[in-house]
């Protein structure tokens, strides 16, 4: 069952916008995006680059460029406090604290002038006021929790001395060391390879469950997505265009993008020889945006009306919510796609 509507949220966004201020004017990357991470509960969230995954998690962590990035309306609701709108020293005390961020590169996110074991060392000592002693033997109990061999050794190791699965491994530990209730894991693997991908994968599944802590996990990666988490939610060209739980999502996608993921993904036993989907076109310039439906550009469902109202994320069937005008007549296969009209199949 999907928590989006669950009273149970550990976090809410609602109707959130972000915008940047550029060269060529201000920027709208995120506009109206919503959803709910349900407690000890693991939420994806996908899409292509530039979507607004990654703005979605830097608004939440108070982190966007200061003068440049700001939230212009929408909610983040975590313990009673709008996050939106908290001061910084607040923030603070949050970030890091309980809520956590593992980041995409651990080579970028570590500083590379301090070993390990000073990283993991501060966020005891700033979060949880331990002297050096207590928050030492701290780090060597965090290092040992996420399976970092001969900890006593890779403590006193910097970055650059270690491999990516271990920098990576070293980053969850700091995310993990005050034992927050959230975590936001922006595509935490896809800088590593496919069997040390599992392994990080694997691991973050195992302390989920023995800490209880909720994610937040942004990828690209449909497959990722399918084994990681609970509950889905779809982002295109800043909104959020699909929401499900995951079964529901890939058994039955409701939105031509989504629909048009799911079908570019390799499945076991497909033939070589046959050539896999793909979607179209790209996604529109977040200056220059369509005045209907966002996909209308790329969709093979598309109809007149597409191209200039915009669909509202709206209930279907229960639980599962979609942004899209004719998302029932499509399901019922009353409107088949027409891909001569996007310049071929």
């Amino acid at each position: 069952m999907s928590n989006f509507s669950s009273g149970d949220a550990v976090l809410k966004v609602e109707g959130l916008v972000t915008s940047f201020r550029t060269d060529d004017g201000t920027v709208t990357a995120l506009d109206g995006v919503g959803f709910d991470i349900g407690r000890g509960k693991t939420l994806g969230i996908v899409g292509e680059s530039g979507c607004g995954k990654s703005v979605t998690s830097l608004s939440i962590m108070g982190l966007l460029p200061s003068g440049v990035g700001r939230i212009d309306a929408g909610k983040i609701l975590f313990e009673g406090k709008n996050l939106a709108t908290l001061p910084e020293e607040e923030m603070r005390d949050i970030r890091g604290n309980k809520i956590a961020m593992i980041f995409q590169e651990p080579m970028t996110a570590l500083n590379p002038v301090f070993t390990a074991g000073e990283q993991i060392i501060e966020v005891f000592m700033t979060h949880r006021n331990m002297d050096r002693s207590a928050a030492y033997k701290a780090a060597l109990s965090m290092m040992e929790m996420v399976k970092i061999p001969d900890p006593e050794r890779r403590l006193e190791e910097y970055p650059h001395q270690m491999s990516g699965g271990m920098k990576q491994r070293v980053m969850i530990a700091m995310a993990l060391a005050c034992k927050p209730a959230v975590i936001i894991a922006d595509e935490p693997t896809t800088a590593l390879d496919v069997t040390i991908q599992s392994q990080i994968l694997r691991l973050m599944q195992d302390l989920q469950k023995d800490t209880g802590t909720s994610i937040m996990f942004i990828t690209h990666d449909l497959g990722v997505i399918a084994e990681m988490a609970d509950d889905v939610v779809v982002m295109y060209a800043g909104q959020v265009i699909e929401r499900a739980d995951v079964v529901t999502l890939f058994d039955h996608p409701l939105h031509p993008y989504t629909k048009g993921l799911l079908a570019s993904i390799p499945h076991v036993g497909q033939h070589r020889d046959k050539k896999l989907s793909t979607i179209r076109g790209s996604v529109p310039s977040l200056m220059n945006l369509p005045a209907g439906c966002r996909f209308y550009g790329r969709c093979p469902y598309r109809q007149p009306e597409c191209e200039q109202t915009r669909p509202a994320l709206e209930s279907h069937k229960g639980a599962h919510e979609v942004a899209c005008l004719f998302a029932g007549r499509i399901d019922a296969g009353e409107i088949k796609p027409n891909y001569e009209a996007l310049g071929g199949e």
